[in-house]
């Protein structure tokens, strides 16, 4: 079946273009937040802080397979986040040899900050919302997200992790 011609191309079209208009506007603003903490931490510590808050330590392979990236890459985003504080590198408890990456508590801190400054700026740009219309559109990107993991997942790209909260993927562009 050619996907190009399911469901009406006009309405495609536009779906094609606001989330060109949403990539671009959310790179401009990296989802910043608001007030003093607004742009203070880019999307790929975001994530990686987010990511080792929700599942607790881990090593970098695990790390980079949960995120849909390369081992490389994690090491190279990490290694910022550990010379600032906001991570730490510990032994593996059962293999000395193997590194463990874990949030720090000023790691842990400064996560609580962003989040709370991306929290507020979602509740400014919702504002007009009703509570069920931001339900709705939670859910529906959840789902997009989740289908461009798919996608990126049977092209090739890292299998996903099963019982990740939020997708397999769902930080893939970190």
């Amino acid at each position: 079946m050619d996907m190009t011609t399911e469901g009406d191309p006009g309405l495609l079209d536009t779906l094609q273009h606001e989330v060109a208009v949403f990539a671009r506007r959310a790179e401009q603003t990296r989802l910043g937040g608001v007030g003093q903490v607004r742009n203070s931490m880019d999307r790929a510590a975001y994530l990686l802080l987010n990511r080792l808050d929700r599942e607790g330590p881990m090593g970098v392979k695990a790390l980079a397979a949960g995120m849909g990236i390369d081992s490389s890459t994690v090491t190279r985003q990490v290694a910022p986040l550990v010379d600032s504080g906001l991570v730490k590198r510990t032994s593996h408890p059962e293999d000395g040899r193997a590194v463990v990456l874990q949030l720090s508590p000023r790691g842990l801190s400064r996560l609580e900050e962003v989040r709370s400054s991306r929290r507020a700026l979602m509740a400014e740009l919702t504002r007009d919302w009703t509570p069920q219309e931001r339900e709705t559109f939670c859910s529906l990107l959840t789902r997009f997200n989740h289908a461009l993991s798919a996608r990126q997942t049977t092209q090739g790209g890292a299998a996903p992790q099963p019982g990740t909260a939020a997708g397999a993927n769902d930080d893939a562009d970190a």
